[in-house]
């Protein structure tokens, strides 16, 4: 680990990022060159104490859980990423479809949806990254781990992922998650993650194996969603999908018809906190 290096290009970084690039208003009072400190260790999601001492030369050797969420939030591209992993002595990620790196692009739109619902999905249903308006919807969804990070896992084996949807969706959306499987699972072939992730649930549910020797693939997600919160209700929200092929990314937005009630609900989203599922 290069803690000379790693601090300076962390200061660097952070110096050459404009609040405009990441959705955060100047002011009429800002002197520091590009972002603050604090500013930058909220768009990594870590305390400004850690993140202050790897520009200080102090501290542990960040985790390549670390390094990921600070390549998102400092809006590096892939080389810049492998650079950071780098300097602080640890191998760059493979390059492979199903990265967890976030385009910088990617990433620029998300900061300018900050009161909509919107996340970062791999095609594994895995969320990247989420919008406060989708953390206040769905709950963290970036904190599982293991097979659990992704929604198709724990569709079928967490009944309550299935609380933000009527009941009376849950047949539909099932189908839909088994058929998206399997298309992943035809791409990258038999040893993948998607094989992986394929062989725990057929072993763990009943459902998802029955619905697997359908053989139905990539059934078409409806894109009107009704969902349910605890706290405002249930609201009609109209789905549309951006796709990134480079990266296997898909960006979820999810927004209202003005005027509606929904709208009116999804806008007091942005008041709450995140929704807790535990």
């Amino acid at each position: 680990m290069d803690r000379d290096q790693l601090a300076d290009f962390l200061r660097r970084r952070r110096e050459a990022l404009q609040p405009e690039d990441v959705g955060l208003g100047r002011g009429p009072r800002r002197r520091t060159l590009g972002l603050r400190r604090e500013e930058v260790a909220a768009l990594c999601d870590m305390s400004v104490d850690y993140y202050g001492r790897l520009e200080q030369r102090r501290g542990p050797q960040p985790s390549e859980q670390m390094l990921a969420a600070i390549a998102r939030g400092l809006r590096l591209n892939l080389d810049e990423r492998d650079h950071l992993f780098r300097l602080a002595g640890h191998h760059p990620p493979v390059r492979t479809s199903h990265a967890d790196h976030v385009a910088p692009g990617t990433m620029r739109i998300l900061d300018r949806l900050a009161d909509t619902p919107a996340q970062v999905m791999t095609d594994l249903g895995e969320t990247l990254v989420q919008t406060p308006a989708a953390r206040a919807l769905f709950g963290d969804e970036t904190r599982f781990t293991g097979h659990a990070r992704s929604i198709v896992h724990r569709w079928f084996t967490d009944p309550r992922t299935r609380e933000v949807y009527p009941e009376e969706d849950h047949a539909a959306l099932s189908r839909a998650f088994a058929a998206d499987a399997r298309a992943v699972l035809a791409r990258q072939g038999p040893r993948s993650r998607a094989a992986a992730l394929t062989e725990a649930l057929l072993a763990a549910s009943p459902e998802f194996a029955e619905l697997w020797r359908d053989h139905e693939v990539r059934v078409t997600h409806a894109r009107h969603k009704r969902l349910l919160h605890p706290e405002v209700g249930e609201m009609d929200l109209d789905c549309q999908l951006m796709v990134d092929p480079v990266h296997g990314h898909t960006l979820l937005v999810l927004t209202a018809a003005p005027g509606s009630k929904s709208h009116e609900k999804l806008a007091l989203l942005s008041v709450l906190g995140p929704l807790s599922r535990a």
